[in-house]
Formats: C-alpha cells, structure tokens, sequence
C-alpha cells in the first residue's frame, strides 16, 4: 500500500461547465484506490438538479455519488455540503449536508454564503481526518469575476485550505489555449501560484500536430501541461446538470421512448440506462420541438411541478398524451411525473413558487399536497409488473393519496407500496428515481411498453467499466509522478 501524507487534498478546477472536472476527478479517485489509497471525492458547492441520496440519509449531486463508486466507498453528505437546486431563473431550493434549508434567491444566497462557507469547511476537516487524499471538483470556472466574493466554490475554497489546483479544458469546444491563458491571467497572482498545472482534455487526432501549442503553453505561462486525455468513444459518465441528446445507434428492432425537457427537469440520468440500451431509442423534446410518435411517454421528475405542468399543457402535450394513449401507447411518470399523473397538485406553502394549486392530468386516481418535510431514501422491493426486483431513490417532498394507489407499482421491502398503475394498465407513476438501473425491473418495463426478446442490459457493470477506463487514462496519459506529488506521496516508499 501506497504512503500518503496524512490528509493531502488536490482539487481539479475547469476553464468552463462541462471542461470534464467531473471526469477527470473520477478518473484520479479510481486511479489511487487502484494503488490501496484511501481517496475520497468532494465538490464544496454544487447547482445541480441531478442528486443521489446517501447512506447516512441526505442529498448530494450525483457526480459525486459516482465518485464516491471510483472511491469504493458509500456515498455521504460531506461530500457535497452545499447543494443548490434551481427552482426558477433567480433562485434555489439550498441544501447543507443534504438536507433543505429553505429557498434563496441569487441575494439572500450571496448574504447566506458565511454559513455555507462554515459548513464546507467543516466537512472537508472530517474527510482529510479519514482519509488519505481528497480528491476535490471546482463549480464552473474560477474566472467568473462576478462570483470572485465569499466564493467558495474554486479559488476561494483551495485559498481557504491551501490546496494545489489543477486546470483542465476541452479542446472539443475550441478555443482551448485562449481558454487556459485567458483563465490564468484572470486569476490573482496567490491563485496563479497554486495553479500547478494544466490537463487538455477530448484530443481527437495526431499528438504530435498539438505538440509546438502544448510547448508555448508552457513557455508563456510557466506552468506543465500534466497531460492529454484522448476524445473517448463509446464512454458515458452521469452528466452533472446536461442534458446529452446525441442519438446512439441502435438494433433494427426498438423501442421508441420519448421524454420532455422540462424546464426544471431533475434527475434526468433516470434514463441514461434506456440511452445506452441496443433496443430503445431514447428522445428528448424541447420546448417547441414536434412530438414525435412513441411506444412509451415518460413524464420525468421535477423542481417545480406545478409550473413544469403548466409548460406541458402550453407545449401541447396534454393532446399528444390523449392521442398516444389512444392508440395504446405506454405513459410512464416518475417523482414529478407521477404527481403530475394525479387529479390534482396543491402547494399550500407556496415551496417551489406561488402558493396555490393546478390540475393534473387525471390519468390516475391520485392527489398529491407538497410538504416542507422532503423523503429522501434509498429503497428496494419488488416491481409488481412481473415481481421482479427493483432498486432506487425517493427524492420528494410531494404525499401523495388516493384510490389509485392500491393498485401499487411497486411493493417495498419495508412494507410500503409506491406508485400506482391504471386499471387498463396503460399508465403507471413510481417515485422511485433510478428504477431503470435494476436489470430486472428493467426489462420488465420494457416488455410492458411493447418489447419482445428484451435484451439485459447491467447498467452497473457499464458504469464501472467506463470508471476503469478513466483510470487507465491517468495511467497512460497524464504525468503520474507529478500527480503523485501533487497529491503527497511518499516516492521513496513506493
């Protein structure tokens, strides 16, 4: 086993959203567990509407909670103490060490950050206390001037605890040595100095075309390129907050699986199981797009239902619904999408906008009255399509009633009973977020939307493959001694 100085931290910040941190952290939290070091992920500061529930009953981001899988270790709130989940153009449901503490708007949040700031710090002091590295994710880029102040999500938190940090930027967007400098030269000369390096990241082509850049990258600002990563085909990894719409190509014989794009849609990685199945043609529709035809409509979670309702129905949905169950389409709703499912949806405390009520579609007897108490479990049972077994995450601040539940979606191991199922059998709604990643579940609700001879697909088998590929790219392409020396290994007892 390696040796570490005790409670070395490295924390990997991006030129821009979507520059691969989440990636790259990944790729180094697998790449030291490989070598018996006990790593750790942590993202001070998080907006996402992607989350995960964790073992000890909170809420963090779910690139984390896939860190957490490259780690080996059970996801926990410390690794993501502030989470921030849009629920309009101006503000956020706030959640510290997974639990909501209230909605802010961009002000009341900036006031708020003192104590954000506290509740960071003291969880970053408990994972350098059990483990040997933390491996940490920036937020966006550390150029944003306008969120320099009290900012704890980049420079400010790695000045905080005098972290070294590593750059990285995509080259697949363009740009990407104007990037690095220009994100260099933005950044005062304290944070210039902890910058130890930069990584490319998404190269397609011949290194040696890129070589005379990476050389006068060096020359002009000082610092090493550790590496670049090569543009990986054929790879999936959660998406943070994205939404990818790229089509994947498929077998003859599929399934065609449409869901909208909510305006605050959440936990849309429910279906990055269905995207990467051979059998199922997955399409997400924006606003203003036309509404396909599809074997199964599925309504997805949401931050703000009553006003994702209200989008649906103006888009035209509510008749593309009625025409598809018509012709014996398949309509599925999950969180959100179930209580949109219902008769009605009453927010009498006005928690994710104006207080008041909407109707839902009324497909299933059920009415749903959202609380300020939010469920947050990991669950398992049995989903009663076929009985077979099913695994995932409840999410929701939403309790729901009414006779449509006794013809239940799924039974739980702890007595409960989730969801529901129309008595013709042509819509259903679960909460359980994560439901597609159960192999058996899976195809159970595949053939329930109209597949024959489902193919099994293991969603967990593909995730960790892609981790160990990840890791192998540290291996065979980044500069490992720097990287074992930027994260306090002992050389000398390797």
């Amino acid at each position: 086993m390696s040796h570490l100085q005790a409670g070395a931290t490295l924390m990997v910040q991006g030129t821009t959203s979507d520059a691969g941190k989440s990636t790259l952290v990944t790729a180094l939290c697998r790449w030291l567990q490989r070598q018996g070091v006990s790593v750790a992920p942590f993202k001070p500061q998080n907006m996402a509407l992607n989350s995960a529930v964790t073992a000890d009953g909170g809420e963090i981001g779910r690139a984390q909670a896939v860190q957490a899988q490259a780690c080996g270790l059970p996801a926990h709130t410390d690794m993501n103490p502030v989470l921030l989940k849009p629920n309009s153009d101006t503000g956020s449901q706030v959640i510290i060490h997974g639990q909501a503490v209230g909605n802010m708007n961009a002000v009341a949040y900036h006031d708020y950050k003192r104590v954000a700031r506290e509740a960071v710090l003291a969880s970053h002091a408990r994972l350098r206390a059990n483990h040997q590295v933390v491996m940490v994710e920036g937020a966006g880029s550390p150029a944003e001037i306008n969120l320099r102040a009290n900012d704890i999500a980049n420079m400010g938190f790695a000045e905080a605890v005098d972290c070294p940090v590593i750059l990285i930027a995509d080259i697949d967007k363009g740009g990407v040595f104007a990037h690095l400098v220009g994100t260099l030269e933005l950044l005062s000369p304290s944070e210039q100095a902890r910058l130890k390096g930069f990584v490319i990241n998404r190269f397609r082509g011949d290194i040696a075309l890129l070589k005379p850049g990476l050389d006068w990258l060096e020359q002009r600002t000082g610092k090493p390129v550790l590496g670049v990563l090569p543009y990986l085909m054929d790879f999936h990894l959660e998406a943070e907050d994205a939404i990818d719409r790229r089509q994947v190509s498929k077998a003859d014989q599929v399934l065609k699986v449409v869901v909208p794009v909510l305006p605050r849609i959440s936990n849309h990685t429910d279906f990055d199981p269905l995207r990467l199945h051979p059998q199922v043609e997955l399409t997400f529709v924006g606003p203003g797009e036309a509404i396909p035809p599809a074997d199964l409509i599925i309504l997805p979670g949401s931050k703000s239902v009553r006003a994702d309702l209200a989008f649906l129905r103006s888009g035209g949905w509510a008749a593309a619904i009625d025409r598809h169950l018509r012709y014996g389409g398949k309509l599925l709703g999950i969180c959100g999408g179930l209580q949109m499912l219902g008769r009605r949806v009453e927010d009498p405390q006005g928690l994710e906008g104006p207080a008041g009520g909407s109707d839902g579609f009324g497909l299933l007897h059920i009415d749903t009255v959202l609380e300020p108490h939010k469920q947050l479990r990991n669950v398992s049972g049995r989903l009663c399509l076929e009985d077979a077994p099913i695994s995932g995450y409840e999410i929701h601040a939403g309790v729901t009633a009414g006779a449509g539940l006794q013809r239940a979606a799924v039974r739980l191991d702890d007595g409960r009973s989730d969801g529901a199922l129309s008595e013709d059998g042509q819509v259903m709604g679960t909460y359980l977020h994560g439901l597609f990643e159960s192999s058996a579940a899976c195809s159970a609700l595949l053939r329930w939307a109209g597949l024959r001879d489902v193919q099994t697909v293991d969603y967990h088998a593909l995730r960790e493959r892609d981790i160990e590929r990840l890791a192998d790219l540290v291996e065979n392409h980044l500069d490992t001694a720097a990287l074992r020396a930027l994260c306090g290994l002992d050389e000398e007892a390797r």
